[in-house]
């Protein structure tokens, strides 16, 4: 038993300083792509890089929120290509990315991050709802990986991280197109790991939990959407419960230049997926319940769809506050639009 114990904490011991010594990869002066860096965490990501020297091309179908990105990206020092692009036009993909190498040189790292989220009860949802977060989680990733990846192979180096979700590893009641589309890019991402790897080229999969972003104004709602809202926000507003945009940035950059497979964000998420994979049965039986007795049911607007900015209902601002000020600082809204500045210090 003792000789079981030594060799238990050498191995632990052994990979903690493999974790700690192993070279990181230098951001500096590369060029660094982001799907959906025009808000939320993509731009955040794309001002850390930033921060890092990275060279930047950032892409957004609403091309005001690409004017905005490039203003507060321009503010920071930061070299950075805008290009409105629809990342579920491969056509449109081919477009962009030839922009981006023209103006910025040879991809280095790209970082699939575009993404939509969609909430409400299964019954309210349609099979457009499971194309689109298909085509947006899935198609995207793919199309923008399979034009950065021959010159990668060529170079012999290059670094991809696929942005997936905690809705990747755990099917999430209420999140079932978003939890499709999540769980096909975590398999997409893991498999170009495998077969990439013999080229040089380091994939990486990361599933966050929730993040204090703002994207829950701009999430879309059915059925009793103003209920809908108030879990989904509530959740991504609780400090402990949730991560804050930055903190979630940088740990996405860290497992990028440690070359990690697989980063699971929050402790909560870390849970979540621990307890998948020891207790599927009570874990979703737990779900289970959680869908019965805790989230609304069906009605509302049907399937229809409202923005989260449109379902606030009579949810209390201050509930918000901290997500509000988030979009605020994140592009996900005009800073008109949300209560001014917490004090210095608070988030």
């Amino acid at each position: 038993m003792n000789r079981a114990l030594l060799a238990a904490a050498v191995g632990v011991g052994g990979y903690l300083a493999y974790r700690v010594l192993r070279p990181r990869y230098d951001f500096r002066n590369k060029h660094v792509l982001i799907t959906g860096g025009s808000r939320g965490l993509g731009l955040v990501i794309a001002r850390q890089l930033a921060a890092r020297g990275a060279r930047l091309s950032i892409c957004s179908r609403d091309g005001s929120e690409l004017v905005r990105a490039v203003g507060d990206l321009t503010r920071r020092g930061a070299n950075v290509v805008a290009v409105e692009c629809d990342v579920t036009d491969r056509d449109r993909v081919r477009e962009m990315i030839a922009i981006a190498r023209q103006k910025n040189g040879p991809i280095d790292v790209l970082v699939n991050n575009a993404g939509m989220i969609r909430v409400g009860p299964v019954e309210e949802m349609r099979e457009e709802d499971f194309e689109a977060s298909l085509r947006t989680h899935f198609w995207a990733a793919l199309y923008t990986t399979l034009e950065v990846v021959p010159d990668m192979k060529a170079r012999g180096a290059g670094r991809i991280v696929n942005v997936a979700s905690i809705g990747g590893k755990i099917a999430v009641p209420h999140l079932l197109p978003y939890t499709a589309g999540k769980f096909a890019l975590v398999g997409l991402s893991h498999g170009m790991r495998v077969e990439l790897a013999r080229y040089g080229i380091v994939v990486t999969t990361v599933c966050p939990g929730l993040m204090r972003t703002g994207s829950h104004l701009n999430a879309e709602f059915k059925g009793q959407h103003e209920k809908e809202y108030a879990w989904f926000s509530l959740g991504n507003a609780t400090p402990g419960f949730s991560m804050s945009a930055e903190t979630a940035a940088a740990k996405v950059l860290d497992a990028c230049a440690v070359g990690d497979a697989e980063a699971v964000l929050g402790l909560p998420a870390k849970l979540g997926v621990a307890a998948m994979a020891a207790c599927p049965n009570l874990t979703d039986s737990l779900l289970a319940l959680a869908d019965r007795w805790v989230l609304p049911e069906r009605g509302g607007i049907g399937t229809g769809v409202a923005k989260g900015h449109e379902s606030r209902g009579a949810l209390p601002p201050v509930v918000t506050t901290f997500t509000d000020r988030a979009a605020a600082r994140n592009n996900e809204l005009h800073a008109a639009d949300v209560p001014p500045p917490l004090p210095t210090g608070a988030r």
